[in-house]
């Protein structure tokens, strides 16, 4: 069975987890994460989101014709340091979809205490059909909403956590 979180209204999503290891490089001179890599773990968790709904994104961007995900909000909040050798565990799901936007909860515990909790809402983005230089939104595909949410299988695509 996958891992879900169910949402207010009875809406089943799927739950993604992944480890996460505090390197040297990640920390600040006071020696704890310094908070700009916690934006690229919630990037690096989104892809794995994605593929573990069964549809990574080099491939599923292609078949859609669209160039990416862009973050056009972040909100974190940081509630416990963590150091150089902490194992983390990061644990996403979305909380909720838009026409062509859609939110992506993070929670990266230490030793099961909750130590960050962050939110990315993302765009589902092409090219601006009028102007190739520019982006523009799309509405998000049935199939992308349908597989982000639990319940269903998924064919291929799983990734070693």
């Amino acid at each position: 069975m996958r891992p879900q979180l169910v949402l207010p209204g009875g809406r089943a999503m799927l739950v993604s987890h992944k480890k996460l290891l505090v390197e040297w490089g990640h920390c600040d001179p006071a020696g704890i994460v310094f908070f700009p890599q916690y934006l690229a773990w919630f990037d690096d968790c989104t892809t794995a989101l994605f593929l573990d709904a069964g549809m990574p994104i080099q491939s599923l961007f292609k078949e859609h014709g669209v160039i990416g995900v862009p973050v056009v909000d972040v909100r974190a909040r940081f509630i416990l340091p963590s150091k150089f050798g902490d194992e983390l565990k990061a644990e996403s799901t979305v909380t909720e979809f838009g026409k062509s936007s859609f939110v992506v909860r993070h929670h990266i515990t230490k030793a099961d205490a909750l130590t960050v909790e962050g939110y990315t809402t993302r765009v589902w983005t092409g090219f601006d059909p009028n102007d190739p230089s520019k982006m523009k939104s799309r509405p998000l595909p049935k199939e992308v909403i349908e597989r982000l949410s639990a319940g269903l299988p998924v064919s291929g695509g799983h990734r070693q956590k």
